[in-house]
């Protein structure tokens, strides 16, 4: 049972205008968002700012980045965020192999070696506590450049927001979410406590 139930809807004119971004990569509005909504500028602020994470100003694929938060929340164990994030690469055009392997990204053929180290570090960046290296970094740094690197980190410290507001608030996981987990991550995992 969620800590805080969501509204129904938007009432909010504005917010009801941003939300439309969440349609487009999930096919709904969240109930993290229904429940920000109680709070209206805090729900337009997270809108905008996950629109501006989520802009591609570099080589980072729109695909790239939800595994990028998929991992995020793998590592800081959001099942919320797991859901959404599959769903969301997969509606991005992440391919079923490679979505299904993703929690597993270091023995799957289907990610590049820059992706790799984009993903280690993600997973040494959504660490508590943080256990990014001097090595990591400079690999990072080798495959990636800046405005990617920006990107990378935009994602990890957005996620690193939604995880810990999902999980402490135990958002109630919508229908869609669920089927996506239940179908791309299969045994990898399970609903929690975000049960509806």
């Amino acid at each position: 049972m969620p800590l805080i139930k969501p509204l129904s809807n938007i009432k909010d004119k504005e917010t009801q205008e941003l939300v439309t971004f969440f349609n487009e990569t999930l096919g709904f509005c969240p109930n993290s968002v229904l429940t920000m909504q109680k709070k209206p500028h805090l729900a337009q602020a997270f809108v905008n700012l996950n629109k501006a994470v989520m802009d591609n100003a570099g080589s980072i694929s729109s695909e790239f980045k939800r595994i990028i938060a998929y991992i995020s929340s793998n590592t800081a164990g959001c099942r919320y965020c797991q859901a959404h994030t599959i769903r969301a690469a997969e509606r991005y055009g992440g391919e079923k192999e490679r979505l299904e392997q993703a929690w597993d990204f270091e023995n799957s053929r289907l990610f590049s070696e820059a992706e790799k180290v984009a993903l280690r570090f993600t997973i040494a960046a959504s660490s508590v506590p943080v256990s990014t290296s001097q090595e990591l970094e400079e690999l990072l740094q080798y495959h990636w450049d800046e405005t990617d690197i920006l990107e990378i980190m935009s994602v990890i410290a957005l996620f690193g927001y939604l995880n810990r507001w999902n999980d402490v608030m135990g958002t109630s996981l919508e229908e869609d979410a669920k089927d996506s987990a239940e179908s791309l991550l299969q045994n990898q995992w399970d609903i929690g406590k975000h049960a509806t």
